[in-house]
């Protein structure tokens, strides 16, 4: 019988199997410690970047994490009026999948798809996607788009538009509207003039013949009243030989602080590799919280340069008299909700548009380039980006 190799470094003779017995257990705890956060190990860690007003605009101060360095910046310094977004500043990655973007918004879909960011100190890393081309006709959310994302966005109708797309793309993906689906909409369908732009994805996906597409929208499209547009929706995509599936997806079950269920629909062309949808990365009774998410906000000083104002709406009905729970996730952070915002857990005010854009999932250091009202709409619409990027990831894998 062979005997057993001891441990490099370790005693020899008789304390050499005491030695060994000792450093594995030494070893499993330490890497049960890795693999077990507690979960005030998380709070800590997911408040660790405090958000207050400086000479030169955002000042940050870390407690556990350092929070990522901004070009001209240094650790526990001030940011050079956020100048050259973190968004921009990702990690060399090989572009192996060139992506086209309709409907897009601010972009939290296509930040999720690119990765490269860090939130509640938690980093995602970039993605082999290249965003080539991408669409919305709102003015205010081409230009938060360009501020954070690139100049690639194209501004104007889609249909108008789509003549400037490229030939060819490895992905299509697009949150198209909610307006006409919505439980608090029209309830039109896609006979509505908004919802009925699902139409520019399947004309983009037919021109462009991607090897897979993503379209986004709300959980009302699974709702009975919109039983014929979903079949009339698939069957179109199915038309152009694609394989398509759809899924009602929880943002918390992701780590995002925010209550917010939305479908998403993905078709993979033939002889690719199925859709599988990504698997939760948390649990009711786990999620992440509104006071880890946005409690070292409390303290901070109104800024606009950062989007850290809120709405004085006074309280209203329904909608308008709704607050926020510290030991609960964020109640779905809605576009129109015209100042009616809902109410901090603490402050006497509604909550800012930063703390808005964090229950969203977005990174401190992505700025809306816009007043109020129209943040408040950019962030409604947009997908959160880490929900994007754990669909992304689910995509890589088809592609693989």
């Amino acid at each position: 019988m062979k005997a057993r190799r001891k441990p490099a470094g370790g005693p020899k003779g008789r304390d050499a199997d005491v030695w060994a017995s000792a450093e594995f257990k030494r070893l499993s705890v330490g890497l049960e410690k890795i693999l077990t956060v507690p979960k005030k190990a998380v709070e800590k860690r997911a408040t660790s970047l405090r958000l207050t007003k400086g000479n030169k605009g955002l000042e940050t101060s870390i407690e556990t994490l350092p929070r990522p360095v901004l070009k001209g910046d240094r650790p526990g310094g001030k940011m050079a009026a956020l100048a050259e977004p973190a968004t921009r500043q990702q990690a060399a990655v090989r572009q192996d999948f060139s992506v086209v973007s309709l409907f897009s918004g601010c972009g939290g879909l296509d930040l999720g798809f690119r990765g490269g960011f860090k939130v509640f100190g938690q980093e995602y890393e970039a993605l082999p996607f290249d965003v080539v081309w991408a669409n919305d006709i709102n003015a205010a959310a081409c230009r938060t788009y360009r501020k954070n994302l690139s100049d690639h966005i194209h501004c104007g109708d889609i249909w108008k538009e789509m003549e400037s797309m490229p030939e060819s793309a490895d992905v299509v993906i697009g949150g198209f509207p909610c307006q006409d689906i919505s439980l608090n909409g029209k309830r039109k369908g896609i006979a509505g003039d908004r919802s009925g732009l699902y139409r520019a994805m399947v004309a983009a996906v037919k021109k462009l013949k991607p090897k897979v597409f993503v379209a986004e929208n709300v959980k009302g499209l699974l709702l009975d009243y919109n039983k014929e547009s979903l079949k009339q929706i698939i069957a179109d995509f199915e038309a152009l030989g694609y394989k398509v599936t759809y899924q009602l997806y929880m943002a918390a079950d992701y780590g995002i602080p925010q209550v917010r269920e939305r479908v998403f629909i993905v078709g993979t062309a033939e002889g690719v590799k199925p859709f599988a949808p990504p698997l939760p990365v948390r649990v009711k009774g786990n999620w992440m919280t509104c006071s880890e998410a946005i409690g070292d906000l409390m303290a901070a000083k109104e800024d606009e340069s950062v989007n850290h104002i809120w709405s004085r709406a006074a309280k209203s009905q329904d909608q308008g008299n709704r607050s926020i729970k510290a030991n609960k996730p964020a109640d779905t952070i809605r576009a129109e909700c015209h100042g009616n915002i809902q109410f901090h857990y603490e402050l006497p005010r509604r909550i800012s548009m930063r703390e808005a854009a964090r229950f969203q999932s977005f990174p401190d250091e992505f700025i809306f380039d816009s007043k109020l009202r129209e943040t408040e709409r950019q962030v409604g619409n947009a997908v959160p980006p880490v929900l994007a990027w754990h669909i992304a990831k689910a995509v890589m894998d088809c592609l693989a």
